[in-house]
Protein backbone atom coordinates (compact mmCIF):
# COMPACT_ATOMS: atom_id res chain seq x y z
CA UNK A 1 0.00 0.00 0.00
CA UNK A 2 1.26 3.48 -0.82
CA UNK A 3 0.43 6.76 0.84
CA UNK A 4 0.28 10.46 0.08
CA UNK A 5 3.23 10.87 2.48
CA UNK A 6 1.65 13.91 4.09
CA UNK A 7 1.32 14.51 7.81
CA UNK A 8 -2.39 15.25 7.53
CA UNK A 9 -3.30 11.96 5.88
CA UNK A 10 -6.53 10.71 7.53
CA UNK A 11 -5.79 7.96 10.00
CA UNK A 12 -2.29 9.07 10.96
CA UNK A 13 -1.42 9.87 14.52
CA UNK A 14 -1.42 13.47 15.74
CA UNK A 15 1.72 15.41 14.87
CA UNK A 16 4.33 14.82 17.58
CA UNK A 17 4.15 17.52 20.19
CA UNK A 18 0.59 18.55 19.31
CA UNK A 19 -1.92 18.89 22.16
CA UNK A 20 -3.38 15.49 22.97
CA UNK A 21 -0.84 13.65 20.81
CA UNK A 22 -0.48 9.96 21.61
CA UNK A 23 2.79 8.71 20.09
CA UNK A 24 2.53 5.09 19.02
CA UNK A 25 5.11 2.48 19.90
CA UNK A 26 6.78 0.53 17.07
CA UNK A 27 5.02 -2.69 16.21
CA UNK A 28 7.85 -4.82 17.56
CA UNK A 29 7.15 -3.25 20.98
CA UNK A 30 3.54 -4.40 21.13
CA UNK A 31 2.69 -6.99 23.75
CA UNK A 32 1.47 -10.24 22.24
CA UNK A 33 -1.25 -12.45 23.60
CA UNK A 34 0.25 -15.37 25.47
CA UNK A 35 -0.08 -18.71 23.72
CA UNK A 36 -2.75 -20.74 25.47
CA UNK A 37 -5.99 -22.66 25.01
CA UNK A 38 -8.76 -21.19 22.84
CA UNK A 39 -10.60 -18.43 24.69
CA UNK A 40 -13.90 -16.70 24.06
CA UNK A 41 -13.80 -12.93 23.47
CA UNK A 42 -15.77 -10.39 21.44
CA UNK A 43 -15.13 -8.43 18.25
CA UNK A 44 -15.69 -4.64 18.21
CA UNK A 45 -19.09 -5.41 16.64
CA UNK A 46 -20.05 -7.38 19.76
CA UNK A 47 -19.94 -10.71 17.95
CA UNK A 48 -18.45 -13.52 20.09
CA UNK A 49 -15.19 -14.91 18.75
CA UNK A 50 -12.99 -17.85 19.70
CA UNK A 51 -9.38 -16.60 19.79
CA UNK A 52 -6.63 -19.10 18.98
CA UNK A 53 -3.07 -18.27 20.05
CA UNK A 54 -1.05 -21.49 20.04
CA UNK A 55 0.91 -22.30 16.89
CA UNK A 56 -0.63 -25.75 16.47
CA UNK A 57 -4.17 -24.41 16.97
CA UNK A 58 -3.71 -21.52 14.55
CA UNK A 59 -2.21 -23.72 11.89
CA UNK A 60 -5.00 -26.27 12.31
CA UNK A 61 -7.65 -23.57 12.00
CA UNK A 62 -6.15 -22.02 8.87
CA UNK A 63 -6.14 -25.40 7.13
CA UNK A 64 -9.40 -26.83 8.56
CA UNK A 65 -12.02 -27.62 5.88
CA UNK A 66 -14.84 -26.73 8.29
CA UNK A 67 -13.49 -23.24 9.02
CA UNK A 68 -14.09 -20.99 6.04
CA UNK A 69 -14.04 -17.39 4.91
CA UNK A 70 -17.12 -17.55 2.71
CA UNK A 71 -19.30 -18.41 5.72
CA UNK A 72 -18.44 -15.01 7.25
CA UNK A 73 -20.59 -13.42 4.54
CA UNK A 74 -23.49 -15.89 4.51
CA UNK A 75 -27.00 -14.43 5.02
CA UNK A 76 -27.10 -15.69 8.61
CA UNK A 77 -23.58 -14.50 9.51
CA UNK A 78 -23.16 -12.12 12.47
CA UNK A 79 -21.41 -8.77 11.84
CA UNK A 80 -17.62 -8.99 12.02
CA UNK A 81 -16.54 -5.54 10.81
CA UNK A 82 -17.74 -2.03 11.66
CA UNK A 83 -16.73 -0.55 8.30
CA UNK A 84 -16.28 -3.14 5.53
CA UNK A 85 -13.26 -2.74 3.26
CA UNK A 86 -11.93 -4.56 0.20
CA UNK A 87 -11.09 -7.61 2.32
CA UNK A 88 -14.83 -8.05 2.84
CA UNK A 89 -15.61 -8.47 -0.87
CA UNK A 90 -17.52 -11.79 -1.10
CA UNK A 91 -16.33 -12.30 -4.71
CA UNK A 92 -12.64 -12.14 -3.81
CA UNK A 93 -10.29 -15.11 -3.67
CA UNK A 94 -9.85 -14.38 0.04
CA UNK A 95 -13.52 -15.02 0.75
CA UNK A 96 -14.03 -18.16 -1.30
CA UNK A 97 -13.47 -21.72 -0.16
CA UNK A 98 -13.21 -25.24 -1.50
CA UNK A 99 -13.41 -25.91 -5.26
CA UNK A 100 -14.39 -22.30 -6.03
CA UNK A 101 -11.31 -21.01 -4.23
CA UNK A 102 -9.05 -23.49 -6.00
CA UNK A 103 -10.48 -22.52 -9.40
CA UNK A 104 -9.63 -18.86 -8.79
CA UNK A 105 -6.24 -19.67 -7.29
CA UNK A 106 -5.19 -21.86 -10.23
CA UNK A 107 -5.45 -18.86 -12.55
CA UNK A 108 -2.53 -17.12 -10.86
CA UNK A 109 -0.60 -19.46 -8.57
CA UNK A 110 1.90 -20.65 -11.21
CA UNK A 111 3.26 -17.11 -11.45
CA UNK A 112 4.01 -17.06 -7.71
CA UNK A 113 5.76 -20.37 -7.08
CA UNK A 114 9.25 -20.11 -5.53
CA UNK A 115 10.81 -21.19 -8.83
CA UNK A 116 8.86 -18.61 -10.83
CA UNK A 117 9.71 -15.83 -8.39
CA UNK A 118 13.40 -16.77 -8.38
CA UNK A 119 13.57 -15.95 -12.08
CA UNK A 120 12.82 -12.35 -11.16
CA UNK A 121 15.71 -12.07 -8.68
CA UNK A 122 18.26 -10.46 -11.05
CA UNK A 123 15.78 -7.79 -12.12
CA UNK A 124 14.54 -7.11 -8.56
CA UNK A 125 18.16 -6.96 -7.43
CA UNK A 126 18.82 -4.30 -10.05
CA UNK A 127 15.82 -2.23 -8.95
CA UNK A 128 17.00 -2.36 -5.32
CA UNK A 129 20.53 -1.32 -6.23
CA UNK A 130 19.27 1.60 -8.29
CA UNK A 131 17.00 2.87 -5.52
CA UNK A 132 19.71 2.48 -2.87
CA UNK A 133 22.23 4.30 -5.08
CA UNK A 134 19.76 7.16 -5.52
CA UNK A 135 19.19 7.30 -1.76
CA UNK A 136 22.91 7.43 -1.06
CA UNK A 137 23.39 10.03 -3.76
CA UNK A 138 20.76 12.29 -2.24
CA UNK A 139 22.97 12.71 0.82
CA UNK A 140 22.39 12.45 4.56
CA UNK A 141 19.86 12.82 6.10
CA UNK A 142 17.23 11.24 3.85
CA UNK A 143 13.63 10.03 4.02
CA UNK A 144 13.67 6.30 3.35
CA UNK A 145 9.94 5.56 2.87
CA UNK A 146 9.57 7.80 -0.17
CA UNK A 147 13.01 6.86 -1.49
CA UNK A 148 13.02 3.08 -1.01
CA UNK A 149 10.43 1.15 1.01
CA UNK A 150 7.47 2.48 -1.00
CA UNK A 151 8.84 2.68 -4.58
CA UNK A 152 10.53 -0.74 -4.48
CA UNK A 153 7.38 -2.91 -4.31
CA UNK A 154 5.42 -0.48 -6.49
CA UNK A 155 8.00 -0.77 -9.26
CA UNK A 156 8.13 -4.55 -8.95
CA UNK A 157 4.38 -5.15 -9.12
CA UNK A 158 4.02 -2.53 -11.85
CA UNK A 159 6.56 -4.45 -13.93
CA UNK A 160 4.90 -7.80 -13.25
CA UNK A 161 1.50 -6.45 -14.28
CA UNK A 162 2.80 -4.00 -16.92
CA UNK A 163 1.36 -1.00 -15.15
CA UNK A 164 4.30 1.32 -15.77
CA UNK A 165 3.06 4.90 -15.65
CA UNK A 166 0.36 4.10 -13.11
CA UNK A 167 -0.53 7.18 -11.05
CA UNK A 168 1.03 6.18 -7.71
CA UNK A 169 -0.80 8.95 -5.85
CA UNK A 170 -4.12 7.58 -7.06
CA UNK A 171 -2.99 4.03 -6.24
CA UNK A 172 -2.08 5.21 -2.74
CA UNK A 173 -5.51 6.72 -2.22
CA UNK A 174 -7.25 3.57 -3.46
CA UNK A 175 -5.08 1.34 -1.30
CA UNK A 176 -5.48 3.37 1.88
CA UNK A 177 -9.26 3.43 1.45
CA UNK A 178 -9.48 -0.22 0.39
CA UNK A 179 -7.63 -1.37 3.54
CA UNK A 180 -9.13 1.21 5.89
CA UNK A 181 -10.45 0.12 9.27
CA UNK A 182 -11.13 3.43 11.01
CA UNK A 183 -9.27 6.00 8.86
CA UNK A 184 -12.22 6.66 6.55
CA UNK A 185 -16.00 6.47 6.66
CA UNK A 186 -18.08 3.82 4.93
CA UNK A 187 -19.11 6.14 2.06
CA UNK A 188 -15.53 7.17 1.33
CA UNK A 189 -14.34 3.57 1.44
CA UNK A 190 -17.17 2.38 -0.80
CA UNK A 191 -16.57 5.11 -3.38
CA UNK A 192 -12.83 4.44 -3.58
CA UNK A 193 -13.34 0.67 -3.90
CA UNK A 194 -15.86 1.21 -6.72
CA UNK A 195 -13.41 3.49 -8.53
CA UNK A 196 -10.62 0.96 -8.02
CA UNK A 197 -12.92 -1.79 -9.28
CA UNK A 198 -13.69 0.17 -12.45
CA UNK A 199 -9.96 0.53 -13.06
CA UNK A 200 -9.52 -3.24 -12.62
CA UNK A 201 -12.43 -4.06 -14.91
CA UNK A 202 -11.07 -1.80 -17.67
CA UNK A 203 -7.63 -3.34 -17.26
CA UNK A 204 -9.03 -6.88 -17.59
CA UNK A 205 -11.01 -5.95 -20.69
CA UNK A 206 -8.02 -4.23 -22.29
CA UNK A 207 -5.70 -7.21 -21.68
CA UNK A 208 -8.32 -9.59 -23.05
CA UNK A 209 -8.34 -7.60 -26.29
CA UNK A 210 -4.60 -6.96 -26.39
CA UNK A 211 -2.83 -9.67 -24.36
CA UNK A 212 0.84 -9.39 -23.48
CA UNK A 213 3.40 -11.28 -21.43
CA UNK A 214 2.32 -9.69 -18.15
CA UNK A 215 0.62 -11.22 -15.12
CA UNK A 216 -2.79 -9.69 -15.88
CA UNK A 217 -2.83 -11.12 -19.40
CA UNK A 218 -1.86 -14.59 -18.20
CA UNK A 219 -4.48 -14.39 -15.45
CA UNK A 220 -7.24 -13.47 -17.93
CA UNK A 221 -6.17 -16.13 -20.42
CA UNK A 222 -6.02 -18.85 -17.76
CA UNK A 223 -9.43 -17.88 -16.38
CA UNK A 224 -11.01 -17.86 -19.84
CA UNK A 225 -9.48 -21.20 -20.78
CA UNK A 226 -10.36 -23.09 -17.59
CA UNK A 227 -13.77 -21.51 -17.00
CA UNK A 228 -15.58 -21.39 -13.69
CA UNK A 229 -14.24 -17.94 -12.78
CA UNK A 230 -16.59 -14.98 -13.10
CA UNK A 231 -15.65 -11.56 -14.46
CA UNK A 232 -16.17 -10.08 -11.00
CA UNK A 233 -13.74 -12.61 -9.54
CA UNK A 234 -11.10 -11.88 -12.20
CA UNK A 235 -11.45 -8.15 -11.54
CA UNK A 236 -11.32 -8.64 -7.79
CA UNK A 237 -8.21 -10.80 -8.13
CA UNK A 238 -6.53 -8.21 -10.35
CA UNK A 239 -7.00 -5.26 -8.01
CA UNK A 240 -6.21 -7.48 -5.03
CA UNK A 241 -2.85 -8.31 -6.59
CA UNK A 242 -2.14 -4.62 -7.19
CA UNK A 243 -2.64 -3.91 -3.48
CA UNK A 244 -1.14 -7.08 -2.03
CA UNK A 245 1.80 -6.90 -4.43
CA UNK A 246 3.26 -3.94 -2.64
CA UNK A 247 1.49 -3.63 0.72
CA UNK A 248 3.26 -6.40 2.63
CA UNK A 249 6.74 -5.45 1.41
CA UNK A 250 6.35 -1.74 2.09
CA UNK A 251 4.96 -2.39 5.57
CA UNK A 252 7.50 -5.06 6.49
CA UNK A 253 10.45 -3.10 5.13
CA UNK A 254 9.60 0.09 7.01
CA UNK A 255 8.91 -1.70 10.28
CA UNK A 256 12.06 -3.82 9.92
CA UNK A 257 14.16 -0.67 9.59
CA UNK A 258 12.59 0.80 12.72
CA UNK A 259 13.51 -2.39 14.59
CA UNK A 260 17.03 -2.72 13.21
CA UNK A 261 18.00 0.96 13.45
CA UNK A 262 16.43 1.85 16.80
CA UNK A 263 19.45 2.48 19.06
CA UNK A 264 17.40 2.12 22.24
CA UNK A 265 15.44 -0.99 21.44
CA UNK A 266 17.26 -3.26 23.91
CA UNK A 267 16.18 -0.96 26.77
CA UNK A 268 12.45 -1.41 26.25
CA UNK A 269 10.40 -4.34 27.54
CA UNK A 270 7.99 -6.45 25.55
CA UNK A 271 9.96 -6.76 22.34
CA UNK A 272 12.15 -9.34 20.58
CA UNK A 273 15.59 -8.20 21.74
CA UNK A 274 18.79 -8.43 19.76
CA UNK A 275 21.55 -6.67 21.69
CA UNK A 276 24.15 -5.94 19.00
CA UNK A 277 22.17 -3.67 16.68
CA UNK A 278 25.15 -2.24 14.81
CA UNK A 279 26.79 -5.64 14.42
CA UNK A 280 23.56 -7.19 13.12
CA UNK A 281 23.11 -4.41 10.56
CA UNK A 282 26.69 -4.81 9.28
CA UNK A 283 26.27 -8.58 9.04
CA UNK A 284 23.09 -8.18 6.97
CA UNK A 285 25.05 -6.02 4.55
CA UNK A 286 28.08 -8.30 4.41
CA UNK A 287 26.34 -11.66 3.92
CA UNK A 288 23.30 -12.32 1.67
CA UNK A 289 22.59 -15.53 3.58
CA UNK A 290 22.46 -13.56 6.85
CA UNK A 291 20.04 -11.13 5.20
CA UNK A 292 17.82 -14.04 4.16
CA UNK A 293 17.82 -15.51 7.69
CA UNK A 294 17.13 -12.11 9.25
CA UNK A 295 14.24 -11.60 6.84
CA UNK A 296 12.53 -14.76 8.08
CA UNK A 297 13.01 -13.79 11.72
CA UNK A 298 11.79 -10.23 11.13
CA UNK A 299 8.70 -11.46 9.30
CA UNK A 300 8.01 -13.78 12.24
CA UNK A 301 8.60 -11.31 15.06
CA UNK A 302 7.48 -7.88 13.75
CA UNK A 303 3.68 -7.75 13.22
CA UNK A 304 2.16 -6.04 10.19
CA UNK A 305 -0.55 -4.27 12.18
CA UNK A 306 -2.06 -3.43 15.54
CA UNK A 307 -4.90 -5.97 15.59
CA UNK A 308 -7.29 -3.21 16.67
CA UNK A 309 -10.31 -4.47 14.72
CA UNK A 310 -9.87 -8.24 15.09
CA UNK A 311 -7.56 -10.42 17.19
CA UNK A 312 -6.53 -12.49 14.18
CA UNK A 313 -7.53 -13.82 10.79
CA UNK A 314 -11.25 -14.57 10.94
CA UNK A 315 -12.98 -17.80 9.95
CA UNK A 316 -16.47 -19.21 10.63
CA UNK A 317 -17.26 -22.79 11.49
CA UNK A 318 -19.51 -24.61 9.01
CA UNK A 319 -19.78 -27.67 11.28
CA UNK A 320 -19.15 -28.59 14.90
CA UNK A 321 -15.43 -29.11 15.44
CA UNK A 322 -12.74 -29.29 18.09
CA UNK A 323 -9.55 -27.24 18.26
CA UNK A 324 -7.05 -27.28 21.10
CA UNK A 325 -9.32 -29.47 23.21
CA UNK A 326 -12.21 -26.99 22.97
CA UNK A 327 -15.52 -27.69 21.21
CA UNK A 328 -16.48 -24.97 18.75
CA UNK A 329 -20.06 -25.10 17.45
CA UNK A 330 -21.14 -24.61 13.86
CA UNK A 331 -21.72 -20.93 13.09
CA UNK A 332 -19.14 -19.68 15.59
CA UNK A 333 -16.52 -17.13 14.52
CA UNK A 334 -12.86 -17.97 15.10
CA UNK A 335 -9.83 -15.63 15.10
CA UNK A 336 -6.46 -17.22 14.31
CA UNK A 337 -3.87 -15.01 16.01
CA UNK A 338 -0.71 -15.61 13.96
CA UNK A 339 1.15 -12.89 15.89
CA UNK A 340 0.82 -14.84 19.13
CA UNK A 341 1.43 -18.14 17.36
CA UNK A 342 4.67 -16.80 15.91
CA UNK A 343 5.96 -16.34 19.46
CA UNK A 344 4.65 -19.62 20.90
CA UNK A 345 7.41 -20.75 23.32
CA UNK A 346 6.58 -24.37 22.57
CA UNK A 347 7.73 -23.77 18.97
CA UNK A 348 10.18 -20.87 19.01
CA UNK A 349 12.90 -20.39 21.67
CA UNK A 350 11.87 -17.69 24.16
CA UNK A 351 14.28 -14.99 25.25
CA UNK A 352 16.50 -12.67 23.22
CA UNK A 353 16.02 -13.04 19.49
CA UNK A 354 18.76 -14.68 17.45
CA UNK A 355 18.18 -12.72 14.29
CA UNK A 356 20.25 -15.12 12.18
CA UNK A 357 19.00 -18.48 13.46
CA UNK A 358 17.16 -20.58 10.87
CA UNK A 359 13.49 -21.16 11.58
CA UNK A 360 12.93 -24.76 12.59
CA UNK A 361 9.20 -24.29 11.98
CA UNK A 362 7.84 -21.92 9.33
CA UNK A 363 6.12 -18.85 10.70
CA UNK A 364 2.43 -18.19 10.10
CA UNK A 365 2.90 -14.60 8.96
CA UNK A 366 1.67 -15.48 5.47
CA UNK A 367 -0.97 -17.88 6.73
CA UNK A 368 -1.24 -21.60 6.06
CA UNK A 369 -3.48 -24.01 4.23
CA UNK A 370 -5.57 -23.14 1.16
CA UNK A 371 -5.38 -19.39 1.78
CA UNK A 372 -1.60 -19.21 2.20
CA UNK A 373 -0.49 -15.87 0.72
CA UNK A 374 0.33 -16.21 -2.98
CA UNK A 375 2.86 -13.38 -2.87
CA UNK A 376 4.86 -14.67 0.11
CA UNK A 377 7.99 -15.55 -1.87
CA UNK A 378 8.00 -12.25 -3.73
CA UNK A 379 7.66 -10.29 -0.47
CA UNK A 380 10.52 -12.29 1.06
CA UNK A 381 12.78 -11.61 -1.91
CA UNK A 382 12.12 -7.88 -1.95
CA UNK A 383 12.67 -7.51 1.79
CA UNK A 384 15.80 -9.66 1.78
CA UNK A 385 17.41 -7.77 -1.13
CA UNK A 386 16.30 -4.42 0.20
CA UNK A 387 17.87 -4.96 3.61
CA UNK A 388 21.05 -6.48 2.21
CA UNK A 389 21.84 -3.75 -0.31
CA UNK A 390 20.88 -0.91 2.02
CA UNK A 391 23.07 -2.28 4.83
CA UNK A 392 25.93 -2.99 2.43
CA UNK A 393 25.86 0.55 1.03
CA UNK A 394 25.29 2.26 4.39
CA UNK A 395 26.77 0.16 7.23
CA UNK A 396 26.55 3.18 9.54
CA UNK A 397 22.88 3.90 8.85
CA UNK A 398 20.86 5.16 11.83
CA UNK A 399 17.48 6.71 12.57
CA UNK A 400 17.58 10.49 12.41
CA UNK A 401 14.29 10.86 14.29
CA UNK A 402 13.60 9.47 17.78
CA UNK A 403 11.31 6.46 17.68
CA UNK A 404 8.65 8.24 19.74
CA UNK A 405 8.44 10.95 17.06
CA UNK A 406 7.88 8.67 14.07
CA UNK A 407 4.80 9.51 12.01
CA UNK A 408 2.68 6.41 11.40
CA UNK A 409 0.05 5.34 8.91
CA UNK A 410 -2.82 4.28 11.15
CA UNK A 411 -6.48 3.42 10.90
CA UNK A 412 -5.62 0.78 8.29
CA UNK A 413 -5.27 -3.00 8.32
CA UNK A 414 -1.50 -2.56 8.55
CA UNK A 415 0.70 0.06 10.24
CA UNK A 416 4.07 1.32 9.05
CA UNK A 417 6.06 4.57 9.11
CA UNK A 418 4.52 7.37 7.11
CA UNK A 419 7.95 8.99 6.99
CA UNK A 420 11.25 7.66 8.32
CA UNK A 421 14.25 9.96 8.47
CA UNK A 422 17.64 8.23 8.41
CA UNK A 423 21.23 9.47 8.49
CA UNK A 424 24.73 8.10 8.01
Amino acid sequence: MTTDATTDTPGTTDAPGAPGAQPLVPLHCLLRAEAGPPRLAALPTGTPVWVLTRHADVRQALAHPDLGRAALYAPDAPPVTLTPNILDDPSSILNSDGPEHQAIRRTVQRAFTPRAIERWRPWVDGVVRELVDDLVGSGSPAEVVGALTMPLPVRVISRLMELEGLDTERLGRWSDHALSTTAYGAEEVGAAIREFGEFGQQLVQERRKNPGEDLVSSLVQAADQTGGVTEAQITSLTIGLVIAGHETTMTSFGNALVYLLDPERTERPGRPEHPDRAGAWRRIGADPAAAAAATEQLLRTVPLGDRTTAPGSLRRATADLEIGGVSIPAGAVVAADAVAANADPEVYPPGPLDLFAPLGTPSLTFGAGPHHCLGAWLARMELELGLHHLARALPGLRLATPVDRIEWRTGLVTRSPLRLEVAW
